[in-house]
């Protein structure tokens, strides 16, 4: 095999691992997109907010995978396309917690302002929540998903500033 040949050889090779690699790319789960429009709105609240807990009734979960790869306890089916609310906040010396009730098992997946993926499951029960001791003013990108299937499932998505625990 000559020079020219060999170089040809490796390139197709390449061609092919490239190919494989973009294959196999489209199988993983698909990241949330925190740009989309929310499907349930757009609120805002600023720090001492009433009342509280602010409510939003919702269906959770969807068919998509969360992938482990956001954050630790990051899991359950989301709909990725959209976060299910978009939550503006302007912060003030209270903590903030982002919980959910279902009579199933619920997770949140939320995109915070600093731009990082913090993640729920059975914190309360089967109840997930977040909470960020000293949250940023900005956007928060929720979604509300359901472990272990991706079946939609009724839930109250809740934000308050009172510890839910007590």
């Amino acid at each position: 095999m000559n020079r020219s040949s060999l170089s040809r050889t490796a390139l197709a090779g390449g061609a092919s691992v490239v190919g494989l690699a973009l294959m196999l790319g489209t199988a993983q789960a698909q990241e949330p997109d925190w740009t989309a429009e929310p499907s349930y709105g757009s609120h805002h609240l600023a720090a001492g907010f009433t009342p509280d807990p602010w409510t939003q009734s919702l269906q959770a979960g969807g068919s998509s995978p969360v992938s482990g790869k956001l954050g630790p306890n990051c899991t359950g089916y989301i709909m990725a396309s959209a976060p299910d609310v978009d939550l503006h906040y302007t912060a003030g010396s209270m903590p903030l917690y982002v919980t959910v009730s279902s009579s199933t098992d619920t997770t949140l997946v939320i995109n915070a302002p600093d731009g990082r993926w913090y993640c729920n499951d059975d914190f309360n029960g089967l109840d997930p929540v977040v909470m960020f001791q000293n949250p940023p003013s900005g956007m928060y990108n929720i979604w509300v998903g359901v472990h272990g299937s991706d079946q939609m499932q009724p839930a109250t998505l809740k934000i308050t500033e009172l510890n839910p625990a007590n």
